[in-house]
């Protein structure tokens, strides 16, 4: 089974997953490519085919381009819908957000297997619908555990992000996350409500550090957080599990309205693969090595989102020609 399986989806993620799986024969890892989201549900109906599903709890690492568009907005399941599925059946509670730019170094850690989005919902018989939020405390204490960990390691400073003046899920959240901080003196333990931090990610984004927050809270600030750092499509991700293939893959959305073109800017892609090489497979100087790739192409080949003519490939070509391994 290949170390690194590849999913492009739909939209641009083809575009910006060539440009990683590029970087990954350069480094001389096996890969296998599988069909995933939109193009999945055209070729076998449905968005997560079971050879896909096999493959990726075979790998080390799942990369994930980007799924959804229009084309399929009337489906049900829809593309998204296997993404999700495959985040539950990894069961990669933890997602990484880094908005690093513009003197800002935080990161978000995302609870990604729980809460609204697998809560369940319906629609009753007076027209009435709900979406159900659901937590249990185990489920709070991992993703805490890990961002205390992952605060400890950095600057030794979390907030954890809820909305407790109103939400039960919420006050269960914050007593666990409280009940945990003497297990770690070394950490400063801060709490504040997700409307309040939201404004502060915009106007003072450089005082955080950690935020460990709900799978909702964390899906809405995270972007709000790249939005202050230089965009979405700068922006990666790292999905973990305390076993099993971690799923990294670019925040941004599948963009068809330049699949295609050759505009799309690969760096969510690349940066998310620098996170799969560091905290999936543990190769830290391959990752610090791509990362500097990646600055390298930002100055000199910047594609048109970030005020460059730079095409997808040719931002790829300046990486690979930067990047210090053996390019085959």
């Amino acid at each position: 089974m290949p170390k690194f399986v590849c999913l492009p989806g739909d939209g641009i993620g083809p575009a910006v997953m060539a440009e990683a799986v590029r970087v990954l024969m350069a480094m001389r890892f096996d890969f296998g490519e599988y069909i995933f989201g939109g193009v999945a549900l055209n070729q076998e109906n449905k968005p997560l085919p079971v050879d896909t599903l096999n493959a990726c709890r075979g790998a080390e690492v799942v990369l994930v381009g980007a799924v959804g568009g229009p084309e399929w907005a009337d489906r049900r399941p829809g593309p998204e819908q296997g993404l999700i599925r495959l985040r539950k059946e990894l069961d990669v509670y933890a997602n990484l957000r880094p908005a690093v730019g513009n003197g800002v170094d935080l990161l978000i850690v995302r609870e990604l297997v729980g809460g609204l989005y697998y809560g369940g919902s319906g629609v009753l018989e007076d027209g009435r619908v709900f979406d159900t939020c659901v937590y249990t405390p185990a489920e709070v204490q991992r993703v805490a555990q890990r961002a205390f960990e992952i605060a400890r390691s950095r600057r030794g400073r979390l907030m954890s992000v809820d909305k407790s003046n109103v939400l039960e899920t919420s006050r269960m959240w914050r007593a666990v996350v409280t009940s945990m901080a003497p297990e770690y003196p070394d950490v400063e333990l801060t709490h504040g409500l997700v409307d309040s931090v939201a404004m502060q990610l915009v106007m003072n984004p450089q005082q955080f550090d950690v935020l460990v927050m709900d799978n909702m809270m964390g899906d809405i600030l995270s972007d709000v957080a790249a939005g202050v750092t230089g965009g979405l499509g700068l922006a990666p991700s790292a999905s973990l599990g305390d076993s099993g293939p971690g799923i990294f893959e670019p925040v941004h959305g599948s963009a068809p309205d330049i699949a295609g073109t050759g505009k799309a800017n690969p760096t969510g892609m690349l940066r998310s693969l620098a996170m799969a090489l560091e905290y999936g497979i543990g190769e830290l100087a391959l990752a610090r090595s791509l990362e500097a790739a990646i600055d390298v192409a930002l100055e000199r080949s910047p594609t048109p989102d970030i005020g460059g003519e730079a095409t997808t490939r040719e931002f790829g070509d300046t990486v690979l020609a930067n990047l210090e391994v053996p390019v085959s």
